[in-house]
Parts: structure tokens; sequence; C-alpha cells
């Protein structure tokens, strides 16, 4: 809570070291043009307590604890700020158009597949000096892979908002219904494979044992192919492994689960795994945690509770292992815009948002999971507050193994490409591994460009 006042201070101790040093030139160091540079006139401004940001958004859930914690800061600053949410359909859109001279945001959401195109482009104002200014700010105290994301040749263009992990949504009147023990850590993928094909064969097929659909890697495909050792891309981002031995034999064991337990793809076309599972179509599902609050306003949702993912058996020891219970992780980043009119004081909004005072106020306002390493202990109580039994959330935070979202400069033409041509596979299983050579193939040539 302190550290802007900290900012503010050393900001304006610089700048009258600078206006002394400049014996009365007349040079505006107001950091108003808008130019994004982050040098050392810039960080030296004084911030404008009349100004006014305007923060996008997509998620409608997170707007209202994030309208608070930036209310604090118009407190501490007199900077008012209005937090309004853009749907992700249209979010890259308008941020596209404002770069290119539209209206721009002044501080935003910054996603790992856009973040290289933005970064390299000049849309991101540099944050270096910034962080660099503020002791309250560490980057070795956010989560590494998400540091790494928002980096770029040496410079920060991004502070990690947020994390978060996957875990199971289960519906326990299903389970009960259908004489099925509830999911626990003692899972393997190979249990959840038992159970959701037994809930459907039990129930006749007027309920699934489990959905998924080919849009849901992050939450749910990506998670069985990486357990079982399995990729997306190589490890330096030069090359498909979705042809890989390893991820063939994950998406067969899919294939497996379509064919037997998932709701069929024109189901789950139509109405969403969410939609399936809120009308008890559905027993469980894989999702993120930062949609569980969500889950709190259906009827029936006293029946919903979450389990921590299963975990592969690599060894066959019949026990979870290091490595064996895998979550494939996203962060969200705070970033301003290059061309704001405001550019100090987007940036020392930034620094508030992502500072540790913020992120555990994010934490305990349900918002989501922090980007801040430790901050965040209070997040799964406050979900199991309004509803919905959460701790899986942070069994899977303590103790799973968390993978950084597979990405690359040009992650929405590969990502849109072979999300497409998996329905095919889901319709007809056969077809998995040619499907996936040709993903690959088209991957391969895409990454070629990069």
């Amino acid at each position: 809570m302190k550290q802007l006042k900290k900012l503010m201070a050393l900001l304006l101790a610089l700048a009258m070291v600078l206006a002394l040093a400049a014996c009365g030139s007349g040079d505006d160091s107001g950091g108003s043009s808008g130019s994004g540079s982050a040098d050392a006139d810039s960080s030296a401004a004084t911030l404008d307590s009349s100004a006014e940001l305007e923060v996008w958004v997509w998620d409608s859930d997170q707007q209202d604890g994030i309208q608070e914690i930036c209310d604090l800061f118009t407190e501490d600053t007199g900077i008012a700020v209005k937090v309004n949410v853009v749907t992700w359909d249209n979010y890259w859109t308008l941020l596209e158009a404002g770069a290119s001279g539209g209206e721009m945001a002044d501080v935003f959401w910054m996603h790992v597949q856009e973040a290289d195109k933005y970064m390299s482009n000049d849309i991101l104002l540099d944050l270096t000096s910034y962080i660099e200014a503020d002791d309250g700010i560490d980057m070795a105290n956010y989560y590494e892979g998400a540091v790494e994301t928002f980096t770029y040749d040496g410079k920060y263009y991004g502070i990690p908002k947020d994390h978060d992990i996957n875990v199971l949504l289960y519906n326990k009147a299903i389970f009960d219904e259908y004489g099925f023990d509830y999911p626990d850590e003692t899972w393997t993928w190979e249990t959840y494979y038992e159970v959701a094909s037994g809930i459907t064969a039990a129930s006749g097929g007027s309920v699934y044992g489990a959905a998924m659909n080919t849009t849901n890697d992050q939450d749910g495909w990506w998670n069985i192919v990486y357990a079982m050792g399995g990729s997306v891309i190589s490890e330096d981002g030069t090359a498909s492994t979705l042809d890989s031995d390893a991820t063939k034999a994950a998406m067969e064991f899919v294939g497996k689960l379509v064919d037997d337990a998932f709701a069929p793809q024109s189901l789950v076309s139509e109405n969403g795994t969410s939609g399936l599972f809120t009308n008890d179509l559905v027993a469980m599902i894989c999702q993120g945690n930062y949609t569980l609050a969500g889950f709190t306003e259906y009827d029936g949702s006293e029946n919903y509770a979450t389990a921590v993912l299963p975990y592969y058996d690599a060894n066959g020891n019949g026990q979870c292992d290091d490595g064996e219970r895998v979550t494939i992780y996203n962060s969200l980043a705070w970033s301003a815009s290059a061309v704001s009119e405001h550019p100090d004081e987007a940036a020392a909004l930034v620094l508030w948002l992502s500072s540790y005072d913020m992120q555990v106020k994010q934490a305990e306002l349900g918002v989501t999971l922090a980007g801040y390493v430790g901050a965040d202990s209070e997040y799964a109580d406050v979900i199991t507050a309004m509803g919905i039994d959460a701790s899986a959330v942070q069994v899977m935070n303590n103790s799973a193994t968390l993978i950084s979202y597979p990405h690359s400069y040009y992650t929405t033409t590969w990502q849109n490409y072979y999300r497409e041509q998996l329905v095919n596979a889901w319709l007809d299983t056969s077809t998995m591994s040619s499907v996936l050579d040709d993903c690959a193939a088209y991957m391969n040539d895409i990454l070629a460009t990069e």
C-alpha cells in the first residue's frame, strides 16, 4: 500500500535534481507526450492527480474487484480510474485499432498469445525504469515463467497480474445418483476414464461422465498430454511436438475418453462444456480456478465441488510422485499503452495493481490467484465461502507441477488451426494420429516464419 507514495516521493526528488541540472532550460518533463519511452526524464515526472485513466479487462466476473482496488489507487493519488469490460471477441480488435491511432485504454490485460506481437511492435509502454525506481517491486517475486513471457529484449512490458491453475469441477448429486465415489487425490487419469465412462454407461447416455472440447486445451487435454510426457511445442519454441510419440499416445487416450465417456461433439458445440455441466448433463469438467466464482450463481451449485486433477502414474508405483500431477498455467499481465496521454500515471497504476498488498487484496476479494508468489493463500477460502468447496485449488497450487502456457509469436494462428482440425479427430478418433501429423506440419510452417 505504501510503495506508490515511495514512488511519488522518489519521482519528485529526481525531478528536482534534473531541474537543477537543466539550469532552467524549460524542458517539460511532465511525460504527457505519450511516446511510451521510459527513460530517466519520463520516469522522473511528477504524477498528475487530475489525470483520468481507463482500464480494459475482458472478464466481467473480475470487474468489481479490480475497480475496488483501483478506487484505492484513486484515494491515494487523486487519479480517477474507470474499469471497463470488453468481451474477448472484441478485445483484441479494439486494442489493435487503438494501437493504429484509435481510442485505446491506458492500462489493460496482456495475454501470452499476443504478448510477443505487442511487445515487438512498440505498442506497450516499457515499464523497466518505473520498476527499477520502485523499491516495492522486485520481479524475482513473480512466477518466473510469467515474467519471461512479458519480457522482450531485456525489458519489461508487463507485470504478472495473476496465474491460474486447473481443477476438476464435479457434481456430487450425479455421483451419488449413479453410485460412484467422488474424485480425490488418489485418482489417476485412468481412474478418471473408468468413472467418467461408468457414469455415461450407467445413465444410458442421458448423462455424461465428462465433457471436453477441442478448444479446452489449457483447461483440458493439454494437462493430459503434459502429464503423460507429451507436449505441444519444443522447449526452444522452434518446432511442433504434436506429432511426437508421447503426444500421440496421450491423445489416443483422449480419443478413448471421447468414444466412451465424453458428451458428443454436437452437444458440446451447441452448449459448451460449462452449459452442459450447469444443466446437470455432465458429471465433471476441467476448469480454470478463475471460473469458479461464476458457478456459485447457478441453481444446484450446492452440489458442486472441486478436486485436484488426476495424475499419471508414470512409474506404476501406485502413488503420485513429483511431476506426475500436472496443470498448465497461464498468467495475464498488467500492461500500459505506449501512446497513453498519461504514461507516468498509467505506469504508477500498473505498479499499484502489481504490488504485494494489492495482489493479496485481489485474492481476498476472490478475483483470482496472484501473479506474486505467495500472495494468494486466501483465495480458495473465499471461493469456498461463496458456496463451492475450492480447497483443491490450494492443493494444486502448492503441490502440482505447473507448466507455463505453450506459446510462440503466432500462437493464435497455429492454435486456431489445430482446434478446428481436431474436431475431425473428436468425430472419428481413428484419425487422431493423422490429424496430429497435419497439425504439426502446419504449425512448423508457421514457426518457420517467426
